[in-house]
């Protein structure tokens, strides 16, 4: 039987969802607003995400109250915002008029959200003793995904989805570097036992050029108008196999024998999206890939100090930069990661720098082109948990609705499905 407490709540409810389908008097359209007054801003891209699945237009208002959106004034719209939590209010056709002027006359512009991406992680399917950022976001903001690993990318199966995400991995086959900490622990000697037998299978003599082979796949699949977004070893790593196509640079306990004579000097920088000039650390003691890293640098100014700022880039000029850029707040706090942040003397100078440690020489955000699509590096493991350890919990982000770190991860699977509108001439 249910508690007064209970029947109570229900009719609560109940009000709400009734007044939610009874349409304002000359309502036009529903304004789901990101400046501070959002009570949840990572359901509010999964609202705007179902939208699109629905058939629905959604328009992104880049910089108009922190990256608002407005949606099509339809009663199962407002009951869905409702029951996601997400913050809205109806605006009629004078008020949205009046939005577009003065949008018109600033820094702002707005974006028309065309269809919803069909969206991919790229990660192994058994478990991995950590989780992963993107994974959390897209299942919190309940925006669908699928995931696909090394044979669906060596048999063209990427092509079926618009944008995909590199879930924590290493590209250079040497099983994230992992071997000095936990060489003896199960789950590190079922991981590589598996990636063995992948590679295998696959017909390739070691993980390492199995791996590398991936990677070019993916850099394929980008250049046909892919989009491509990765976090923490996913970025340093892919750079690091692409420019070591045909060169031998892992230790012998990675795939039995030293690394070949001149590794570093063979290295081709041309064939990298986002990075040239690094040095490689082969030594299989230290838990680093190359220089491109700066962790270290992040620990020395430790939790407290610790924080980014984005870039303000102008939003009818630069609308790519400034839809990943969305955000209620412009300094952002750091995070760790197995790869952190990026050396900016390292990045090439065709890439786009979103997000910087400022006066540091490190880049925590970057953006750039190659071929018909994009890619996005975001350094760190998780914008919530600044030292997120192997085997800790995964973070709850109903704790953390209004995370402008994970904003960031959002406004990456929402760009794909943007068009930007025709300027009035």
């Amino acid at each position: 039987m249910i508690s007064v407490r209970g029947f109570v709540f229900v009719l609560a409810v109940a009000a709400i969802l009734l007044t939610a389908c009874v349409p304002s008097a000359g309502a036009d359209r529903i304004l789901v607003y990101m400046d501070l007054e959002q009570a949840d801003h990572l359901k509010a891209y999964g609202l705007a995400y179902w939208c699109l699945e629905q058939g629905l237009t959604v328009e992104w208002l880049l910089n108009y109250r922190c990256g608002s959106f407005l949606l099509d004034n339809r009663d199962f719209v407002a009951r869905a915002a409702l029951l996601k939590g997400v913050s809205f209010s109806r605006v009629t056709t004078g008020e949205v008029a009046s939005i577009h002027a003065l949008m018109e006359e600033g820094n702002m512009e707005v974006v028309l959200l065309e269809k919803s991406p069909a969206v991919a992680i790229y990660a192994p399917p058994e478990k991995e003793p950590w989780d992963d950022a993107v994974m959390l976001a897209l299942e919190y903001a309940e925006i669908p995904y699928r995931v696909t690993y090394d044979v669906d990318v060596l048999s063209g199966g990427l092509e079926e989805f618009d944008w995909i995400h590199l879930h924590h991995e290493d590209f250079t086959g040497q099983f994230g570097k992992f071997y000095a900490s936990f060489r003896n622990a199960e789950w590190y000697r079922k991981r590589v036992e598996r990636m063995e037998t992948r590679a295998g299978d696959a017909g390739f003599p070691t993980v390492t050029e199995h791996k590398k082979a991936v990677a070019r796949g993916i850099k394929d699949y980008i250049s046909r108008g892919g989009f491509l977004f990765a976090m923490c070893s996913g970025t340093d790593s892919f750079d690091i196999a692409l420019a070591a196509e045909g060169i031998d640079i892992v230790e012998s306990v990675f795939d039995g024998d030293p690394p070949e004579a001149g590794f570093q000097q063979k290295l081709d920088f041309r064939k990298c999206l986002a990075f040239e000039g690094f040095s490689l650390i082969t030594d299989s003691f230290i838990y680093e890939f190359s220089d491109i890293d700066q962790t270290t640098t992040a620990l020395r100014r430790g939790y407290e100090a610790d924080y980014f700022t984005l870039f303000d880039f102008s939003a009818k000029y630069d609308p790519v930069p400034s839809m990943l850029t969305q955000s209620h707040v412009s300094v952002i706090n750091g995070f760790l990661g197995q790869t952190t942040s990026f050396k900016k003397s390292l990045i090439k100078d065709t890439v786009v720098i979103l997000g910087e440690v400022e006066g540091a020489g490190e880049v925590k955000y970057l953006h750039g082109n190659y071929g018909k699509g994009t890619f996005t590096f975001y350094g760190g493991h998780d914008p919530e948990d600044y030292q997120h350890m192997v085997g800790d919990p995964p973070t709850d982000l109903s704790l953390h609705r209004n995370s402008p770190g994970y904003r960031l991860i959002l406004n990456n699977i929402l760009f794909p499905a943007a068009k930007k509108k025709e300027r009035k001439t």
